[in-house]
């Protein structure tokens, strides 16, 4: 590769620059010290078991009883979003705006404070995906649900508050133009090839094997060709799908052995970083496109975007995606 390449995201139609005059060797990522331990029970946390009476309600638990829960979901205490508005436009002047309709939902991922994703059993990682999927399903029947974001923060430097492992869910009424783009970038490549961009994507990258860090017979994850920070992953189902409420069983599992599998190499190599994964999935009345693919995008906060990116919208990756890989991969 030169010492510069600006590369192309097939899916997007965003320009990335790969920049590696500008960064550091894969193990200079890693942090330089680990967070302190945390104890398995924190008095002041209101999602450990034990201290319910912090929460304002359990909306869905999974588990066999109070004291051994796997998951729950519970309402944010402070909502980005309210189920009480509506979707209704109204004008203010020459400007336009809305109620803040939505719902916004905490997943609480295990009873122990000191617990993660890439930490916790196979069967409680099984049941956060579970939660998920049942989750996103009972609130997109809503006919007001437009867009289900399903994320998770890691870290001071993603966006955390709170170390119990948790996740969020927020459902809004209406599909940002960010989501916009991605579909007609999609459509616009189905209208002129006949296919889906990301099972292209897919199958190339399963063919060329440089940028896989993770495969079993359900997901691939792989760095993209044009990552736009570094060790960034996307985790995406074999089966064509548009929408993550159409996995079944088998993919549930598969989608826990890959996701648990890219954080244990990402907690292990580069020694638990900050980071957000995020559930890009179809918007309501384009779940059975062809053109669309939900996947899963796992971003470590290992960088700040700085003036020209955020002038630009040009993202710079001072690594190189495929040395990221096989860093991930532990190989020599």
């Amino acid at each position: 590769m030169a010492q510069h390449e600006i590369r192309l995201n097939k899916a997007s139609g965003d320009w990335v620059i790969i920049a590696p005059s500008r960064g550091k060797r894969p193990d200079d990522f890693q942090r330089e010290e680990k967070l302190k331990s945390l104890p398995e029970y924190d008095a002041n946390c209101p999602f450990c078991k034990g201290n319910e009476e912090d929460l304002p309600d359990i909306l869905l638990q999974i588990g066999n009883d109070d004291e051994n829960w796997h998951t729950r979901v519970v309402p944010n205490k402070f909502p980005a979003v309210h189920r009480e508005k509506d979707t209704e436009r109204y004008s203010t002047g020459i400007y336009t705006a809305m109620p803040g309709y939505g719902v916004h939902e905490v997943i609480l991922e295990h009873p122990h404070h000191n617990q993660d994703m890439a930490t916790m059993s196979r069967e409680n990682a099984e049941s956060v995906i579970e939660t998920y999927h049942r989750r996103m399903t009972d609130l997109m029947m809503g006919h007001q649900n437009m867009l289900p974001i399903l994320f998770r923060n890691h870290g001071a430097n993603a966006g955390t508050s709170l170390h119990h492992p948790h996740s969020q869910l927020i459902i809004t009424g209406f599909v940002p133009s960010h989501i916009r783009h991605r579909e007609n970038e999609a459509q616009r490549y189905f209208d002129k090839f006949g296919r889906c961009v990301f099972c292209e994507i897919l199958e190339f990258e399963r063919s060329e094997a440089i940028r896989t860090v993770f495969e079993n017979d359900s997901f691939l994850a792989f760095v993209p060709y044009a990552a736009e920070s570094p060790f960034e992953v996307w985790i995406m189902p074999k089966q064509h799908q548009a929408d993550f409420c159409e996995i079944d069983d088998h993919q549930k599992k598969g989608l826990t052995e890959a996701l648990q599998g890219v954080l244990t190499q990402l907690h292990d190599q580069l020694k638990d970083p900050d980071y957000n994964y995020i559930i890009n999935t179809a918007a309501r009345y384009k779940a059975d496109e062809p053109q669309l693919h939900w996947y899963i995008q796992v971003r470590p906060r290992l960088t700040t975007r700085a003036g020209f990116e955020i002038g630009s919208g040009i993202s710079i990756n001072p690594s190189v995606p495929e040395e990221d890989a096989k860093y991930l991969r532990n190989e020599e």
